[in-house]
């Protein structure tokens, strides 16, 4: 019906895996990215964890990611916020990939009559793609077991 959902993702570069997201009919702010942010920090390191050392925390130059509050706040988490180029749209390949496939394997081909059928669709669509869907930078295996694949070798 035209309704437009946004999403940002935390996703792993090294499994590839979506650690974290949110959506939103409105637009993408600051608050959201700090929420972003915990639940990706929480996810791989547990509730109220640190990660042992900083990671680098790779985003594009959105006001939202640049926001004093959100650089501030990934410091506080243990992260170094990091912005890509700006003119350099293929320094964050991963994230344009994983793009187009949520819109190709998903969003295309799911019910989409209004933003609240697409937002109860959205935790489905992440947990298969992490669960399931192969990657061939990863040997054909979906996130979830790579990881785990590699943690027992």
């Amino acid at each position: 019906n035209g309704e437009r959902v946004r999403v940002a993702f935390a996703l792993d570069c090294c499994d590839r895996e979506v650690m974290s997201w949110v959506a939103t009919t409105k637009g993408i702010d600051a608050g959201l990215v700090g929420d972003l942010m915990m639940q990706a920090v929480e996810k791989r390191f547990g509730s109220n964890g640190k990660p042992p050392k900083t990671i680098e925390w790779l985003t594009d130059n959105g006001s939202c990611y640049t926001a004093a509050e959100t650089r501030s706040f990934a410091k506080e988490l243990g992260l170094k916020p990091v912005t890509t180029p700006v003119t350099s749209p293929q320094s964050n390949g991963m994230a344009e990939s994983f793009v187009k496939t949520l819109k190709r394997d998903y969003a295309k081909l799911a019910n989409r009559p209004d933003s609240k059928t697409v937002m109860a669709q959205l935790k489905g669509w992440f947990d298969d793609y992490n669960s399931y869907h192969p990657h061939s930078a990863l040997g054909y295996l979906p996130p979830t077991l790579f990881r785990e694949k590699r943690s027992v070798t």
